[in-house]
């Protein structure tokens, strides 16, 4: 039988992308596509790009609720932050236990003052983390164990910032292997307007946006790093050691999708440069989507627009003493859909890679 999957949120960026990859999943069956301002309107109205697939014909967006949710094997949240919780706790007031994932920001950190700082509201709880590829335990002497086992017997997963998962992806390898300093990490993102969300802002038109690059968020006010922080903390050894420090500085250029993250770090004392590639190559050497680039190439957003790959590499810069780690991720995709489509393939027992592409689209 196929999984019966409801979208809540399902007329915006990231809903519509996880139509796109769930219409081609093979052990899934699209049910309630629900929508709030667009409830009553036709999918191929808001996803042209998806309105000659059969599945869709006539479909029509229902208005979001927990009633419209309840009877699916698996529900997926794509709502603005802050709405997720209180769908989520309607759902279990009607005694419903599907798979539910929430690609908003409402279960992803654990530390309920850092969400009552950086959002101003109070915390819904915190979910099992979506970031199949996250380094949780490196541990002497044992081996390395990443997120996707705890996602195995999930009922309740938070899907990581897409921001966020280019930072955890890039630098991740150095700090749990202990070759950069975590005092003083600086991570700069060019990211795609698709980020920002589809509602009508005055910065976000084309007029404002098409020749021109955006800083957004500046001097620690961006919402996504107490997540990086939280992740990289938990791939250090014992979660021993100073506390790490990031600059986060995100930047809106023109182009649709897709991120490009340059994070660095100072090279830790003692560290041999030579040895830095080779604990990138040990740790992504099994992932099936996170891709180490061969020495001299460099990640492009481009080369991942409708995968659900991260490219990634590594170098030192010996004069400044630094780590340069770069990441390119389509943020709709691995940043978002294509995770949380990941995070439920293992939740569901099914192979972690179903129905998620990896080759991208150029020009």
């Amino acid at each position: 039988m196929p999984v019966n999957v409801a979208i809540a949120g399902a007329s915006g960026y990231a809903g519509g992308e996880l139509l796109r990859l769930l219409l081609d999943h093979p052990e899934v069956k699209v049910g309630a596509l629900t929508a709030h301002s667009n409830a009553g309107e036709s999918v191929a109205s808001q996803h042209p790009h998806l309105a000659a697939h059969p599945a869709l014909a006539g479909r029509t967006f229902s208005a979001t609720s927990a009633a419209e949710l309840a009877g699916h094997d698996v529900v997926l949240l794509a709502l603005p932050h802050g709405a997720s919780g209180a769908l989520a706790a309607e759902l279990e007031g009607l005694g419903e236990t599907p798979l539910v994932l929430d690609c908003a920001a409402d279960h992803r950190l654990a530390d309920a003052a850092a969400w009552r700082e950086y959002y101003g509201s109070e915390h819904a709880g915190t979910w099992t983390y979506g970031l199949p590829e996250l380094i949780i335990g490196n541990e002497p002497d044992s081996a390395v164990t990443r997120q996707r086992e705890r996602l195995t017997s999930a009922q309740r997963i938070a899907v990581p910032g897409c921001n966020v998962t280019a930072v955890t992806l890039g630098m991740q390898p150095g700090v749990a292997a202990g070759l950069v300093d975590p005092t003083d990490l600086v991570a700069v993102l060019a990211v795609g307007y698709s980020g920002a969300g589809k509602a009508a802002k005055t910065h976000l038109l084309a007029s404002e946006a098409a020749g021109s690059a955006n800083p957004y968020a500046v001097g620690g006010s961006h919402r996504h790093i107490p997540e990086i922080v939280q992740n990289l903390t938990s791939c250090r050894p014992s979660r021993r050691g100073p506390q790490i420090r990031l600059s986060f500085t995100p930047v809106l250029v023109p182009m649709s999708r897709g991120i490009l993250a340059t994070t660095t770090a100072p090279l830790a004392v003692g560290v041999s440069p030579v040895s830095v590639r080779a604990a990138w190559e040990a740790y992504y050497a099994d992932e099936p989507f996170v891709h180490l680039l061969p020495e001299g190439s460099w990640p492009t957003s481009g080369a991942t627009t409708g995968a659900n790959t991260a490219l990634v590499q590594v170098a030192v810069d010996a004069k400044a003493g630094r780590v340069i780690t770069i990441c390119a991720i389509d943020n709709l995709v691995k940043g978002t859909a294509g995770g949380a489509v990941q995070s439920m393939n293992l939740a569901l027992g099914l192979p972690e890679t179903l129905g998620l592409p990896t080759t991208a689209v150029a020009p």
